[in-house]
Protein backbone atom coordinates (compact mmCIF):
# COMPACT_ATOMS: atom_id res chain seq x y z
CA UNK A 1 0.00 0.00 0.00
CA UNK A 2 1.62 3.33 -1.72
CA UNK A 3 2.19 5.65 1.44
CA UNK A 4 1.42 3.31 4.42
CA UNK A 5 4.13 3.55 7.10
CA UNK A 6 7.00 1.30 7.37
CA UNK A 7 5.10 -0.20 10.71
CA UNK A 8 1.96 -1.71 8.75
CA UNK A 9 4.25 -3.43 7.19
CA UNK A 10 5.02 -5.27 9.63
CA UNK A 11 2.16 -6.09 10.72
CA UNK A 12 1.28 -7.60 7.25
CA UNK A 13 3.85 -10.01 7.47
CA UNK A 14 2.59 -11.12 10.96
CA UNK A 15 -0.46 -13.40 10.29
CA UNK A 16 -2.01 -13.39 13.62
CA UNK A 17 -0.43 -12.13 16.92
CA UNK A 18 -2.30 -13.90 19.26
CA UNK A 19 -0.15 -15.27 22.04
CA UNK A 20 -0.12 -19.10 22.67
CA UNK A 21 1.96 -20.25 25.60
CA UNK A 22 3.87 -22.71 25.88
CA UNK A 23 5.25 -23.47 29.21
CA UNK A 24 6.14 -19.70 30.17
CA UNK A 25 7.41 -18.63 26.22
CA UNK A 26 5.49 -16.79 23.92
CA UNK A 27 4.89 -17.96 20.42
CA UNK A 28 7.62 -15.87 18.32
CA UNK A 29 4.96 -13.49 16.62
CA UNK A 30 4.42 -11.91 20.48
CA UNK A 31 7.92 -11.88 20.76
CA UNK A 32 8.46 -9.99 17.76
CA UNK A 33 6.46 -7.88 18.56
CA UNK A 34 7.50 -7.09 21.99
CA UNK A 35 11.44 -6.82 20.75
CA UNK A 36 10.22 -4.15 17.95
CA UNK A 37 8.24 -2.32 20.80
CA UNK A 38 11.60 -2.22 23.02
CA UNK A 39 13.37 -0.79 20.36
CA UNK A 40 11.12 1.88 20.06
CA UNK A 41 11.07 2.75 23.70
CA UNK A 42 14.24 3.20 23.60
CA UNK A 43 14.59 5.11 20.29
CA UNK A 44 11.88 7.23 22.12
CA UNK A 45 13.80 8.11 25.01
CA UNK A 46 11.88 6.07 27.79
CA UNK A 47 13.73 5.18 30.52
CA UNK A 48 15.53 1.98 30.48
CA UNK A 49 14.01 0.83 33.74
CA UNK A 50 10.37 0.85 32.48
CA UNK A 51 8.04 -2.35 33.03
CA UNK A 52 5.77 -1.37 29.71
CA UNK A 53 7.65 -4.48 27.85
CA UNK A 54 7.36 -6.89 30.88
CA UNK A 55 3.44 -5.65 30.95
CA UNK A 56 3.16 -6.13 27.50
CA UNK A 57 4.28 -10.05 27.89
CA UNK A 58 1.94 -10.32 30.64
CA UNK A 59 -1.12 -9.05 28.24
CA UNK A 60 0.18 -11.62 25.73
CA UNK A 61 1.15 -14.10 27.98
CA UNK A 62 -3.05 -14.27 29.31
CA UNK A 63 -4.33 -14.38 26.30
CA UNK A 64 -4.04 -10.83 24.84
CA UNK A 65 -4.59 -10.36 20.77
CA UNK A 66 -1.75 -7.63 20.87
CA UNK A 67 -3.08 -5.69 17.57
CA UNK A 68 -7.03 -6.11 18.40
CA UNK A 69 -7.24 -3.06 20.73
CA UNK A 70 -10.53 -3.94 21.63
CA UNK A 71 -9.63 -7.97 22.79
CA UNK A 72 -6.59 -6.37 24.93
CA UNK A 73 -9.52 -4.16 26.71
CA UNK A 74 -11.77 -7.09 27.48
CA UNK A 75 -8.71 -8.89 28.51
CA UNK A 76 -7.22 -6.16 30.88
CA UNK A 77 -10.97 -5.85 32.05
CA UNK A 78 -11.11 -9.53 33.33
CA UNK A 79 -7.87 -10.24 34.70
CA UNK A 80 -8.72 -10.68 38.60
CA UNK A 81 -5.67 -7.44 39.43
CA UNK A 82 -6.22 -4.90 41.29
CA UNK A 83 -7.16 -1.70 39.26
CA UNK A 84 -3.66 0.15 39.95
CA UNK A 85 -1.96 -2.97 38.00
CA UNK A 86 -4.59 -2.32 35.19
CA UNK A 87 -3.71 1.03 34.60
CA UNK A 88 -0.01 0.40 34.29
CA UNK A 89 -1.23 -2.43 31.57
CA UNK A 90 -3.51 0.25 29.71
CA UNK A 91 -0.14 2.63 30.08
CA UNK A 92 1.75 0.39 28.45
CA UNK A 93 -0.56 -0.81 25.73
CA UNK A 94 -0.95 2.78 25.28
CA UNK A 95 2.33 3.11 24.07
CA UNK A 96 2.68 0.18 21.87
CA UNK A 97 -0.80 1.46 19.91
CA UNK A 98 1.27 4.80 19.59
CA UNK A 99 3.85 2.80 18.12
CA UNK A 100 1.87 1.27 15.32
CA UNK A 101 -0.83 3.51 15.03
CA UNK A 102 -3.72 1.54 16.05
CA UNK A 103 -6.93 3.01 17.17
CA UNK A 104 -7.12 2.67 20.74
CA UNK A 105 -9.93 3.91 23.36
CA UNK A 106 -8.46 3.02 26.42
CA UNK A 107 -10.26 2.14 29.58
CA UNK A 108 -10.21 4.26 32.55
CA UNK A 109 -9.19 2.89 35.71
CA UNK A 110 -8.27 4.85 39.12
CA UNK A 111 -5.42 4.22 41.59
CA UNK A 112 -6.72 2.07 44.88
CA UNK A 113 -5.85 4.56 47.94
CA UNK A 114 -4.40 1.90 50.13
CA UNK A 115 -1.71 1.75 52.66
CA UNK A 116 1.40 -0.41 51.41
CA UNK A 117 2.39 -3.41 53.31
CA UNK A 118 5.10 -2.95 56.20
CA UNK A 119 7.05 -5.46 58.08
CA UNK A 120 9.13 -5.63 60.76
CA UNK A 121 12.72 -5.15 60.50
CA UNK A 122 13.41 -8.71 61.69
CA UNK A 123 11.73 -10.27 58.59
CA UNK A 124 13.96 -7.64 56.25
CA UNK A 125 17.01 -9.17 58.15
CA UNK A 126 15.96 -12.51 57.68
CA UNK A 127 15.26 -12.17 53.74
CA UNK A 128 18.96 -10.80 53.36
CA UNK A 129 20.11 -13.42 55.65
CA UNK A 130 18.37 -16.08 53.81
CA UNK A 131 20.59 -14.92 50.44
CA UNK A 132 23.17 -16.98 49.30
CA UNK A 133 24.72 -14.98 46.72
CA UNK A 134 27.04 -11.67 47.96
CA UNK A 135 25.66 -10.04 45.03
CA UNK A 136 22.13 -10.15 46.44
CA UNK A 137 22.95 -9.79 49.70
CA UNK A 138 24.31 -6.43 49.07
CA UNK A 139 21.60 -5.33 47.14
CA UNK A 140 19.16 -6.12 49.64
CA UNK A 141 21.01 -4.29 51.93
CA UNK A 142 21.03 -1.31 49.92
CA UNK A 143 17.67 -0.98 49.66
CA UNK A 144 17.33 -1.28 53.34
CA UNK A 145 19.94 1.72 53.84
CA UNK A 146 19.28 3.91 51.03
CA UNK A 147 15.12 3.37 50.55
CA UNK A 148 15.80 4.16 46.84
CA UNK A 149 13.49 2.29 44.23
CA UNK A 150 15.00 -0.68 43.35
CA UNK A 151 15.37 0.42 39.45
CA UNK A 152 17.57 3.13 40.97
CA UNK A 153 19.53 -0.19 42.84
CA UNK A 154 19.93 -1.52 39.95
CA UNK A 155 21.03 2.01 38.10
CA UNK A 156 24.12 2.17 40.26
CA UNK A 157 27.54 2.46 39.04
CA UNK A 158 30.54 2.34 40.74
CA UNK A 159 31.51 6.23 40.47
CA UNK A 160 28.11 6.80 42.57
CA UNK A 161 29.96 5.56 45.26
CA UNK A 162 32.15 7.80 47.72
CA UNK A 163 33.19 6.70 50.81
CA UNK A 164 30.25 5.94 52.48
CA UNK A 165 28.24 8.24 50.78
CA UNK A 166 25.82 6.89 47.62
CA UNK A 167 24.55 9.68 44.62
CA UNK A 168 21.21 8.88 43.29
CA UNK A 169 21.96 10.49 39.61
CA UNK A 170 19.78 8.23 37.87
CA UNK A 171 16.39 8.24 39.47
CA UNK A 172 13.22 6.98 38.19
CA UNK A 173 10.51 8.71 37.26
CA UNK A 174 8.57 10.46 40.02
CA UNK A 175 12.12 10.92 41.94
CA UNK A 176 15.01 13.39 42.01
CA UNK A 177 18.77 12.85 42.38
CA UNK A 178 20.01 12.96 46.03
CA UNK A 179 22.66 11.70 47.92
CA UNK A 180 22.65 9.30 51.07
CA UNK A 181 25.08 8.07 53.90
CA UNK A 182 25.27 4.42 54.08
CA UNK A 183 27.08 2.45 56.86
CA UNK A 184 30.20 1.03 57.07
CA UNK A 185 29.29 -2.36 57.09
CA UNK A 186 27.46 -1.81 53.62
CA UNK A 187 30.71 -0.31 52.43
CA UNK A 188 32.89 -3.23 53.06
CA UNK A 189 29.86 -5.16 51.46
CA UNK A 190 30.65 -3.64 48.32
CA UNK A 191 34.06 -3.22 47.89
CA UNK A 192 34.00 -7.27 48.14
CA UNK A 193 32.06 -7.50 44.84
CA UNK A 194 33.95 -7.58 41.83
CA UNK A 195 34.26 -4.38 39.50
CA UNK A 196 33.80 -6.12 36.25
CA UNK A 197 31.44 -3.43 34.73
CA UNK A 198 30.28 0.06 35.05
CA UNK A 199 27.77 -0.71 37.35
CA UNK A 200 27.77 -2.44 41.02
CA UNK A 201 24.80 -4.85 40.14
CA UNK A 202 25.10 -5.53 36.06
CA UNK A 203 21.89 -7.07 35.83
CA UNK A 204 17.98 -6.47 34.58
CA UNK A 205 15.17 -6.26 36.82
CA UNK A 206 13.17 -9.28 35.75
CA UNK A 207 16.53 -11.46 36.71
CA UNK A 208 17.07 -9.92 40.10
CA UNK A 209 13.18 -10.26 41.27
CA UNK A 210 13.47 -14.24 39.99
CA UNK A 211 16.20 -14.75 42.28
CA UNK A 212 14.84 -12.61 45.26
CA UNK A 213 11.51 -14.70 44.40
CA UNK A 214 13.71 -17.92 45.68
CA UNK A 215 15.36 -16.17 47.89
CA UNK A 216 12.07 -14.97 49.93
CA UNK A 217 10.44 -18.61 48.92
CA UNK A 218 13.59 -20.20 50.99
CA UNK A 219 13.24 -17.58 53.61
CA UNK A 220 9.17 -18.24 53.99
CA UNK A 221 10.06 -21.77 54.28
CA UNK A 222 13.33 -21.39 56.65
CA UNK A 223 11.48 -19.32 59.50
CA UNK A 224 7.53 -20.55 59.04
CA UNK A 225 6.94 -16.89 57.95
CA UNK A 226 4.47 -16.87 55.19
CA UNK A 227 4.76 -12.90 55.40
CA UNK A 228 7.71 -13.05 53.88
CA UNK A 229 5.97 -13.71 50.79
CA UNK A 230 4.00 -10.40 50.26
CA UNK A 231 7.85 -8.26 51.06
CA UNK A 232 8.42 -7.09 47.25
CA UNK A 233 11.20 -5.02 46.75
CA UNK A 234 9.60 -1.81 46.54
CA UNK A 235 8.66 -2.90 50.11
CA UNK A 236 12.13 -1.99 51.57
CA UNK A 237 11.16 1.61 50.56
CA UNK A 238 7.87 1.43 51.66
CA UNK A 239 9.59 0.34 55.61
CA UNK A 240 12.10 2.76 55.43
CA UNK A 241 9.72 5.48 54.57
CA UNK A 242 7.55 4.91 57.69
CA UNK A 243 11.03 4.65 59.69
CA UNK A 244 11.90 8.00 58.88
CA UNK A 245 8.64 9.64 59.29
CA UNK A 246 8.51 8.15 62.67
CA UNK A 247 12.10 9.13 63.54
CA UNK A 248 11.65 12.71 62.28
CA UNK A 249 8.73 13.09 63.56
CA UNK A 250 6.17 13.36 61.05
CA UNK A 251 8.52 16.11 58.97
CA UNK A 252 7.33 15.61 55.41
CA UNK A 253 9.47 17.51 54.20
CA UNK A 254 12.21 16.09 55.55
CA UNK A 255 11.41 12.44 54.54
CA UNK A 256 10.50 13.97 50.83
CA UNK A 257 13.65 14.86 50.42
CA UNK A 258 15.43 11.75 51.82
CA UNK A 259 12.73 9.63 50.04
CA UNK A 260 13.93 11.80 46.75
CA UNK A 261 10.04 12.09 45.83
CA UNK A 262 8.86 14.95 43.61
CA UNK A 263 5.53 15.17 44.47
CA UNK A 264 4.67 15.62 48.62
CA UNK A 265 1.46 13.29 48.47
CA UNK A 266 3.42 10.20 47.66
CA UNK A 267 5.06 11.13 51.04
CA UNK A 268 2.29 11.58 53.10
CA UNK A 269 1.36 8.04 53.28
CA UNK A 270 4.04 7.02 55.79
CA UNK A 271 3.13 9.82 58.09
CA UNK A 272 1.88 7.98 61.30
CA UNK A 273 2.22 4.15 59.85
CA UNK A 274 4.63 3.05 63.04
CA UNK A 275 3.93 2.37 66.11
CA UNK A 276 7.66 1.46 67.22
CA UNK A 277 7.81 -0.96 70.38
CA UNK A 278 9.02 -0.18 73.88
CA UNK A 279 12.03 -3.06 72.86
CA UNK A 280 12.84 -1.43 69.59
CA UNK A 281 14.38 2.12 71.32
CA UNK A 282 17.61 2.85 72.91
CA UNK A 283 17.36 4.45 76.23
CA UNK A 284 20.31 6.52 77.67
CA UNK A 285 20.22 9.03 80.49
CA UNK A 286 21.96 12.61 80.85
CA UNK A 287 22.40 15.01 83.90
CA UNK A 288 24.57 17.83 82.68
CA UNK A 289 24.35 19.98 79.49
CA UNK A 290 27.20 18.54 78.57
CA UNK A 291 25.53 15.13 78.32
CA UNK A 292 22.25 16.30 77.08
CA UNK A 293 23.91 17.94 73.80
CA UNK A 294 25.78 15.14 72.86
CA UNK A 295 22.48 12.60 72.49
CA UNK A 296 20.85 15.41 71.01
CA UNK A 297 23.77 14.98 68.36
CA UNK A 298 23.49 11.24 67.95
CA UNK A 299 19.62 11.60 67.21
CA UNK A 300 17.80 11.11 70.98
CA UNK A 301 14.77 12.39 72.02
CA UNK A 302 13.83 13.49 75.44
CA UNK A 303 10.98 11.45 76.40
CA UNK A 304 10.72 11.58 80.09
CA UNK A 305 12.27 13.28 83.55
CA UNK A 306 12.93 12.55 87.26
CA UNK A 307 14.33 14.16 90.14
CA UNK A 308 16.91 11.44 92.01
CA UNK A 309 17.95 13.50 94.58
CA UNK A 310 19.20 16.03 94.15
CA UNK A 311 19.52 15.50 90.91
CA UNK A 312 17.25 16.23 87.61
CA UNK A 313 17.79 13.30 85.38
CA UNK A 314 16.37 13.49 82.33
CA UNK A 315 15.53 10.17 80.20
CA UNK A 316 16.35 10.28 76.19
CA UNK A 317 15.75 7.30 73.32
CA UNK A 318 16.20 6.82 69.89
CA UNK A 319 14.52 3.85 67.18
CA UNK A 320 17.61 1.15 67.21
CA UNK A 321 17.00 0.65 63.73
CA UNK A 322 18.57 3.61 62.81
CA UNK A 323 21.27 4.20 65.56
CA UNK A 324 23.90 3.13 62.56
CA UNK A 325 22.88 6.24 60.77
CA UNK A 326 23.28 8.90 63.94
CA UNK A 327 26.41 7.96 65.30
Amino acid sequence: MIGSPPEYLVIKTILSARATVVGDYLNKEAKGLIAQFMAWLEKEGYPKETQYPNNLKTLARIGANLLDPENVKQIIGRHNVKNGTKLQYVHAYSAFAKMLKLTWDPPRYRQEETLPFVPEERELDQLIAACRSRRMTTYLQVLKETWVDPGEALGLRWIDISGNRVTINKPVKGHLPRQLEISARLVAMLNELPKDSERIFPTNYRNMFQCYDRVRRRAATIQKNPRLLSIELRTFRHWGGSMLAYYLNGNVIKVQRLLGDKRIENTMKYIGMINIKDDEFEVATAITEEEIKKLGALGFQKYDERKIGEMIVSYYRRPKRFSAYSS
